[in-house]
């Protein structure tokens, strides 16, 4: 049994609005990797050690240098 143009043609333009669609979503995952991810708390109460920059003896001695 052959298909007509026509059923060709929408199983054609639903497969590619599928892949567009997937293909969009996969873009949204992928730029937002923090959105999905919770984050823990420790379950003793403790605070964690701060994260990210921090000005250090090491860190300030630089600065003195690199002023003069």
């Amino acid at each position: 049994m052959k298909k007509s143009k026509q059923q060709v043609s929408q199983s054609r333009r639903k497969f590619l609005r599928n892949a567009g669609i997937t293909g969009g979503a996969a873009a949204v995952a992928a730029g937002a990797p923090g959105i999905a991810m919770a984050e823990a708390t420790p379950e003793d109460g403790k605070d964690k050690p701060q994260e990210g920059y921090r000005l250090t003896k090491h860190i300030l001695d630089y600065y003195k240098t690199a002023a003069s």
